[in-house]
């Protein structure tokens, strides 16, 4: 399956989501090549550069967007050889 490359901006805009949220990242550790957070005072961002396949990809951005007080947002690029 072909693999892409991609980005998900994570807003968290209830603090009590953030163990979920961490699960969920933990348990697609091996496609995240980058994670960074922004904590603030009434929210927080986290962006999370990663590769995968498709059907890997979909299943994070998938359980991170079921997680209620999360927004994600993503975008994808095939990788060319």
């Amino acid at each position: 399956m072909e693999k892409r490359i991609g980005t998900v901006i994570i807003y968290v805009g209830d603090r009590h989501s953030a163990p979920q949220l961490n699960e969920v990242l933990s348990r697609h550790a091996d496609i995240i090549i980058c994670r960074q957070g922004f904590p603030r005072q009434t929210y927080s961002l986290i962006s999370v550069v990663f590769e995968g396949t498709t059907d890997r990809i979909g299943s994070l951005t998938g359980q991170l967007g079921r997680i209620e007080g999360i927004d994600v947002k993503s975008a994808l690029l095939p990788i060319k050889n």
